[in-house]
């Protein structure tokens, strides 16, 4: 029987994962933590996502991972509200986008695939490199806390994100855009009028760029744009007091909250904020999908999203290659397609991410008056209808599970 060996038990390799053990074929999905129950910083699913999950026959299994639905969408310049929007159905590709618990939407999807007989899904492993003969993959060495083995396989997924093993083993050429800022992340209580209406909000002006949304886990998770190399400077301040600076930035209501609850947030955590894709995605026996083929900025909240939408594609082109008897020529002819397939949107969706931190992080009057322009001509002035959430709600092109 074929075997496909999986690096990385995030959304794109684990529903990967879940769609090769379902048509019978033998997977192995390695993830090197023990369990997912950690701080993860993206966890929106977009209408596009959604969308895939359920071609995946997951929509019943989803409905039982937490998850608060964002009906909305506000943004605030200097302290003032300027752009208030309200999410449809219909505009949005049928689903309100979803700030879901990830350890439990990755649990869910391991669960899943191991309803399967073909499916194996090892915890506490790690890839150290990738196995090759005669210039082509032919599996992983790994270990797994104990002791160092092999694993072969017709062919290896990298999905083991911006820190992929398999990527730097692989050593393709790395197109890169290092943005010129980093993401602090938070958790502080959930305020009372964020609660009741659950919604994106962002807040610009000043130089200063952050946007908050309600968890599951009922607390509200900020991320403060910041110039790259600032970290270690708010750090030594301390949490206390690099709070009350972004409160300065924020709506009254929301700076009053922070004030109050300076003491009660989650310990910071920084993301180095790159945007890059790899040329190219595969070499023979090997692909890579999600960040490890092309980290996205947290603009937009594609991460996620497009990781699943690359599990679709390479599901529908690596199972008739598997199902026919792995034939390694056939194999390559399927990992080329799924990058030709995916790049038309991988492209545009990084170009859209790079705009607007280019303007919101400018204290100048010209880029006030964009923030207030582009807003409303990308999204609606109250419903969002714009062509930009058309793209990163619903996806630049059309996928379709086919398998």
């Amino acid at each position: 029987m074929t075997h496909t060996l999986i690096v990385g038990a995030g959304p794109g390799g684990a529903t990967l994962a879940y769609l090769l053990a379902r048509r019978g074929l033998r997977v192995t999905l390695l993830e090197r933590q023990r369990d997912f129950a950690r701080a993860f910083r993206g966890e929106v699913l977009m209408p596009s996502a959604l969308d895939a999950l359920a071609q995946a026959g997951l929509a019943g299994a989803l409905a039982g991972v937490p998850g608060v639905e964002l009906r909305g969408a506000e943004a605030w310049l200097r302290g003032r509200r300027f752009l208030r929007v309200d999410f449809e159905r219909e505009s949005m590709g049928g689903a309100f986008p979803v700030w879901t618990s990830q350890p439990a939407l990755l649990e869910m999807l391991v669960a899943r695939a191991g309803a399967f007989d073909g499916f194996a899904l090892e915890r506490g492993t790690s890839a150290r490199e990738l196995l090759r003969e005669g210039g082509r993959v032919v599996g992983a060495r790994v270990h797994d806390g104990e002791r160092e083995r092999e694993i072969l396989a017709d062919v290896v997924i990298g999905a083991d994100g911006r820190a992929s093993v398999v990527r730097r083993d692989l050593a393709p050429h790395v197109r890169a855009e290092r943005a010129a800022m980093d993401v602090v992340w938070c958790r502080v209580p959930l305020p009372p009028a964020h609660a009741e209406d659950p919604r994106l909000r962002a807040y610009v002006g000043n130089g200063h760029f952050a946007i908050a949304g309600p968890t599951p886990e009922g607390t509200l998770q900020i991320g403060w744009v910041i110039g790259k190399g600032r970290f270690g400077d708010l750090r030594a301040r301390g949490i206390g007091q690099w709070l009350d600076e972004l409160a300065a930035h924020v709506s009254p209501e929301l700076g009053g909250h922070l004030r109050a609850h300076r003491n009660d947030a989650s310990r910071p955590f920084l993301l180095d904020v790159v945007a890059d894709r790899v040329d190219p995605w595969w070499r023979p026996g090997a692909l890579l999908i999600g960040d490890a083929a092309h980290t996205m900025s947290p603009v937009g909240a594609q991460g996620i999203n497009i990781a699943i939408r690359d599990a679709l594609v390479a599901a529908n082109h690596l199972v008739p290659a598997l199902e026919s008897g792995a034939d390694p020529a056939a194999l390559d002819a399927a990992c080329a397609r799924i990058e030709a397939e995916r790049l038309p949107e991988l492209r545009r969706l990084q170009w859209l991410q790079s705009i607007p931190p280019r303007i919101a992080l400018r204290d100048a009057g010209w880029a006030r008056a964009l923030i207030r322009v582009l807003p409303v001509l990308g999204v609606g002035r109250r419903t969002a209808r714009g062509p930009l959430v058309r793209w990163f709600a619903r996806g630049v092109t059309d996928v379709t599970l086919e398998v």
